[in-house]
Formats: C-alpha cells, sequence, structure tokens
C-alpha cells in the first residue's frame, strides 16, 4: 500500500529537482530557459500545495474534529511561499538576476523547513491517524 508520505516525499523531491534546475539557468544568464523552468516549478508547487490543502489537509482535519494546529501552519507556509513565486516571476520579467537568486536563497530556506516539518511530523501522523483512506488518495495522489 502506498503511503501519504512516501507520495508526498516524492513529489517534494520532483519540485526541488525543478527548482534547482531554475536557479542554475538564471544564474547562468540563460533567461530563456531559466523562465520556462521557473513557470514549470510554480505549477509544480501549486499542484503539491493542492493536493494538500483540497485532497491531505481536509480529509486530516476531519478526522481531528478541527482546522487548527499543524495544517494551518502549513496553509500559512504556503501562503508565505506563493507571494515569494509572486515575486520571482516579477523578477524574471525584469531579468534582475541578484533579486531572483536572493528569493530563491529565501524560498529555499522556507522550503526545506517546511518539507522537514511535513515529512517527519505531518505525513507519518496523516498516515497512522487516516490509515486505509490515507493509502487511498496516496494512490491517486501518485498517479497524477
Amino acid at each position: 500500500m502506498s503511503t501519504i508520505a512516501t507520495a508526498m516525499t516524492a513529489d517534494h523531491r520532483r519540485c526541488d529537482e525543478i527548482f534547482s534546475r531554475a536557479e542554475e539557468l538564471v544564474s547562468s544568464g540563460d533567461w530563456t530557459s531559466g523562465e520556462a523552468e521557473f513557470t514549470a516549478f510554480r505549477e509544480a508547487m501549486l499542484s503539491h500545495f493542492s493536493m494538500e490543502e483540497e485532497r491531505l489537509f481536509p480529509a486530516f482535519e476531519q478526522h481531528l474534529g478541527h482546522a487548527m494546529g499543524p495544517t494551518q501552519v502549513m496553509r500559512m507556509e504556503h501562503m508565505q511561499m506563493r507571494q515569494l513565486f509572486t515575486e520571482m516571476e516579477q523578477a524574471v520579467g525584469i531579468r534582475d538576476d541578484a533579486r531572483y537568486l536572493g528569493l530563491s536563497e529565501t524560498l529555499m530556506m522556507i522550503m526545506q523547513q517546511h518539507n522537514m516539518k511535513e515529512e517527519q511530523m505531518l505525513y507519518p501522523m496523516m498516515d497512522r491517524t487516516l490509515g486505509q483512506a490515507g493509502g487511498e488518495i496516496a494512490q491517486q495522489i501518485g498517479q497524477t
């Protein structure tokens, strides 16, 4: 049976790889490819957030009986990252590599901390709490 932790951690790694490629391309001055890769990264992250916010978090919160706690913190961090995506997109638009790379560094720190919380605490907690229903959600996620 698939687990939420396995499926979502794999998606974190996929997003991280795209992020790294975008950063390398911008750093090397290849703005055309860098912009395309940044767009792919942003879309991958927004898709990841959507899986969490629309499927995983509501299922977990329903079992807990409330929407407070770890999922609320994750949603706030998603909002922070969305804001950084907007600022990075603006930096790409004006070809400001120093601004983009500075924002990229900030985003990397936030993502590392965020992913660690999810991978080490939240996803395992979801797997334990949701049981078979969580496995079914994980299978569906793995197919997208």
